[in-house]
């Protein structure tokens, strides 16, 4: 089966997430989505705004319940610690994963050589970047190890919702309807 995984802190998973996913899989005639929640966000792990690890899985559950492109994995929550990539890569080779596609933002790229194991997620990962609304890459500012990934950009729609948009509307006490499912 041809798999695409797509990590986060999905705190919480909306409606952007799960559209660009598909539509990328769509596009690069991928048979699954694997949401992989993280446990422990490295990059916010001083950050306050993260909910537990076990109700961002729940609300992946949900948000993708019944649709058969969609899967969520536990395999952070399984090995706890920092929920560090390459980590989890390696933990899907030891289940018998031969090829390992990850998805990530086109916001994202700019962080990856600070990554835990760059150079290591580089060699045992092919990297689908997918171009998200109002990010523009500047390739030439990248590693040049970095700047082959430039044509694994793949166009998704371009929805301006954030998790952290939501995360304000209801601090604020306004809906979140129609930017998340509604089972989240």
């Amino acid at each position: 089966m041809k798999r695409l995984c797509f990590g986060g802190s999905f705190n919480p998973v909306h409606h952007g997430h799960l559209i660009c996913a598909r539509a990328v899989a769509e596009a690069r005639g991928f048979e699954r989505v694997v949401l992989i929640p993280s446990a422990l966000p490295p990059h916010k792990l001083q950050s306050g705004d993260v909910a537990p690890a076990e109700h961002r899985v729940e609300m992946c559950r949900r948000a993708v319940a019944g649709v058969p492109l969609f899967e969520v994995s536990e395999v952070e929550q399984a090995r706890g610690g920092p929920s560090y990539t390459i980590d989890t890569v390696r933990s899907f080779r030891q289940q018998g994963w031969t090829h390992i596609v990850w998805l990530i933002g086109a916001d994202m790229v700019a962080s990856l050589p600070d990554w835990h194991q760059p150079q290591d997620l580089l060699r045992e990962v092919e990297w689908v970047i997918m171009a998200r609304y109002g990010s523009a890459m500047d390739w030439q500012k990248l590693p040049e190890a970095y700047r082959r990934l430039e044509g694994n950009v793949v166009e998704a729609p371009l929805i301006d919702i954030s998790a952290s948009g939501i995360r304000r509307r209801i601090a604020d006490g306004r809906s979140a309807r129609f930017l998340t499912p509604d089972a989240v």
